[in-house]
């Protein structure tokens, strides 16, 4: 999980990021980012709807997964600092392997603006 300094507070941050991000899309994912001028990091959160799937725990155990997945991936990124909504179209992310999942997160994030 990520630390809570990293998370989103409200909706209206969330709010912002939706209307005046950059979309970055994938296969199964999309990647809304924002560029800020905050100095305590990136912001992020994972927005998986019932559209993906009805069951609250396959939704939960694609978020859980997919923020295992960002930590690791943004744990050295200090420059600049972004504001992310990962979107989720797939439910097959909850039963893909790790290393694909992890493939599919590098895709988009090595496409994030420098």
């Amino acid at each position: 999980m990520i630390r809570r300094s990293h998370r989103f507070r409200g909706r209206g941050g969330l709010r912002y990021v939706y209307q005046n991000g950059d979309v970055l899309r994938g296969q199964q994912l999309m990647l809304r980012v924002l560029k800020t001028n905050r100095k305590d990091g990136y912001r992020l959160a994972v927005v998986v709807s019932k559209k993906v799937s009805k069951s609250a725990v396959v939704r939960n155990r694609i978020r859980r997964r997919l923020y295992a997945a960002l930590q690791d991936e943004l744990a050295d990124r200090r420059e600049p600092t972004l504001d992310m909504i990962l979107t989720v179209f797939d439910e097959s992310l909850a039963t893909i392997s790790a290393e694909q999942l992890v493939k599919n997160v590098q895709a988009l994030c090595r496409r994030l603006p420098a």
